[in-house]
């Protein structure tokens, strides 16, 4: 073992190793004795594939260039769906125009994918299939009018003859999400708000009787939520005799039980755990019935999930043991379930559960790189942590110290530290293995990802915190964090720096604007002009800032005073930006603002934009190259020490 330097260590870890054999994986679907997936592929430029997993192993569902991804509030999710072996997806490949197409495909087994809806300013998400009336229901968002677009829910049928965009069913609120059919196909529930709501603040769960001939008779009826309570994820036991839905009522999201005949809903297994997360995108699931009096189920508490079985006559709450400490994407089948899961030590995976044995089986992993090159001894645990904060609150974090088997830091020397920011910002750093933190850890630089106040994990007290305290909270819990680490001989407290993506990135630039602590930090399509963002940003976030900062344009000085751009004055240390030259979210314009505004007070900075890429990073070269460019930007400008590629 050598001596030498934190943040000088040569690392196996390397950013060439990350993108060569790394895929994105999520959203998993059940058929019969299939399973399929969703991958996300940077070495194909960041392509989405369906895979489907049978008999004879897994295999690409849809061929290129198809790519399986929806912009409906322009983060998508739920993009497809499969129903008897066939699969219905939007596709955000190239169209006839050579724009996006997306329209909605049908793609049987064996077959190539046809449309089922015109081209047009149509987008399309969440979807099932109504096979006693052979369509698709989902939502679709209109943009063929000038203004904000029109989202609605809407029936499409399956023929690919006379393809048309779809027949509403549900209108008249800003929103809408999980449109569930009823086994018998005789009800429909959906989920919609309004502005200046967010699905997390406040939602309504409407039922509607339909009509033989599929439209709903009468005026649907809503029977939970509202302004002040989050509804999420509304299922049909298989049997139809019951409706559960998640609903944060008590401050914590937790599953209840809804009786058609009774019209009353009743909690099962109430705990101060979350039973869901923010519906940032669609198709999001986590739980699904196991037959019809039983539903296996993931929850979170104090930041860590776990799984567990929940049977519905006894409401008996049974936790299952396994080496995970996060969840998403729950199906099942009887007494088979599969999901997407990982830990600080596990990479993100496919994994099937037989609910008998309690076997688990590893379908498909987000990489092999550990086992392939023995980079495990590299690898360094999560240690979740809480510190205290402003008011005399606590706030938690996961710490990640530095870790390489091959060297040791010099007596008395404390780690460099880098502070991550989640996007979101109600959002939650993540538990399952990430090797790009391990890029930093095996450097010899700590990490500590924030959950800061407004995050989602710690029920819906702590997400109230950040209510019109954006920039204030989040950064007190920032600079608070990374002075406890230094405090407990943790960190260097002279060599800290923040990075965040999206609304991380403003945390990163509002405390390097308004506080004195950290010694520089990169912005990952960051805001920098809050007022910029509530004028252009998209209609899904247009509001979102009413609730964050103040009421736009009534409290505009509030947004001036907390945009980093008006007071880069006071920004001393060296800053990195990097964009995307088609994000729609936060727009170039916000960050070369912010560029040019440094560059003019002679701050050291750097500047790099990706042709091609949106909001958030896709391509192997692009995902590559930020993380090199961060990390030679922190040694040059800030850890002094030499380069470690």
């Amino acid at each position: 073992m050598k001596t030498a330097r934190y943040g000088s260590w040569k690392s196996p870890i390397t950013s060439d190793l990350i993108v060569a054999r790394s895929i994105g994986l999520s959203e998993v679907l059940i058929d019969g004795a299939d399973i399929y997936w969703l991958e996300s592929r940077p070495q194909e430029a960041g392509r989405n594939v369906v895979v489907r997993r049978g008999h004879r192993g897994p295999a690409d569902v849809n061929p290129r260039p198809f790519n399986v991804r929806s912009r409906v509030h322009e983060y998508g999710g739920g993009a497809w769906f499969v129903a008897d072996g066939t699969l219905y997806f939007s596709n955000d490949g190239p169209g006839e125009n050579g724009l996006p197409d997306r329209r909605l495909y049908r793609q049987d087994r064996g077959a190539m994918p046809v449309p089922i809806t015109p081209l047009g300013a149509w987008r399309y998400a969440d979807g099932i299939i109504d096979r006693r009336r052979r369509r698709w229901i989902g939502v679709r968002e209109d943009h063929t009018a000038a203004g904000e677009p029109v989202n609605t829910i809407v029936a499409v049928g399956l023929t690919t003859s006379e393809p048309r965009p779809g027949r509403v069913l549900a209108s008249g609120h800003d929103f809408f999400s999980s449109p569930r059919l009823s086994p018998d196909g005789r009800h429909l529930v959906w989920l919609a708000w309004d502005h200046p709501n967010m699905p997390w603040m406040g939602t309504t769960l409407y039922l509607a009787e339909l009509a033989d001939e599929g439209a709903p008779s009468g005026s649907p009826t809503a029977i939970a939520g509202g302004d002040t309570e989050s509804i999420v994820q509304p299922e049909w036991s298989p049997d139809g005799s019951c409706l559960l839905f998640v609903s944060d009522r008590t401050g914590w999201w937790n599953l209840y039980r809804y009786d058609l005949s009774a019209r009353r809903s009743e909690p099962l297994a109430p705990m101060a755990a979350e039973f869901a997360r923010a519906q940032w995108t669609f198709g999001n699931s986590t739980y699904a019935f196991a037959g019809p009096k039983r539903v296996v189920c993931t929850s979170v508490s104090n930041g860590l999930g776990r799984l567990a079985l929940i049977d519905l006559n006894s409401g008996k709450f049974t936790a299952i043991d396994t080496p995970y400490t996060e969840f998403s994407s729950m199906r099942a089948d009887g007494d088979r379930a599969v999901f997407r899961a990982g830990a600080p030590g596990i990479a993100s995976s496919i994994v099937s559960l037989d609910l008998r044995s309690g076997s688990l089986e590893i379908l498909n992993k987000s990489t092999d790189l550990i086992e392939a090159f023995g980079l495990a001894r590299y690898l360094t645990a999560a240690q979740p942590i809480e510190f205290p904060t402003e008011g005399g609150k606590i706030s938690h974090g996961l710490y990640y110290p530095p870790c390489n088997p091959d060297y040791a830091g010099p007596p008395g020397e404390q780690p460099p530290l880098v502070v991550k920011c989640h996007g979101g910002p109600t959002a939650a750093a993540s538990t399952t293995l990430d090797l790009r933190t391990q890029y930093w850890t095996s450097r010899g630089i700590a990490v500590l990802d924030v959950n800061y106040g407004g995050s989602t994990g710690y029920g819906r007290a702590y997400r109230e915190r950040l209510q019109r305290a954006w920039g204030v909270v989040d950064v007190d819990d920032c600079v608070n964090g990374a002075r406890f680490l230094a405090e407990q001989g943790m960190a260097d407290g002279q060599r800290c720096v923040i990075t965040g993506s999206s609304a991380g990135g403003y945390t990163a630039l509002a405390a390097l604007t308004f506080r004195d602590y950290f010694a520089g930090g990169a912005s990952h399509y960051g805001v920098s002009e809050l007022a910029a963002l509530a004028r252009d940003t998209h209609k899904f976030e247009s509001r979102y800032l009413d609730w964050l900062i103040g009421a736009y344009p009534e409290d505009e000085a509030v947004y001036r005073a907390r945009s980093p751009v008006h007071h880069a004055g006071r920004v001393s240390k060296p800053v990195i930006f990097f964009q995307g030259d088609e994000d729609a979210i936060v727009p170039p314009n916000q960050t070369e603002a912010m560029v040019e505004a440094l560059r003019r007070n002679a701050v050291p900075v750097g500047y790099l934009i990706f042709s091609g890429e949106q909001h958030g990073f896709r391509k192997a070269e692009n995902i590559r190259h930020a993380l090199d460019a961060e990390l030679l930007f922190y040694a040059i400008e800030i850890f002094g020490t030499g380069l470690t590629f």
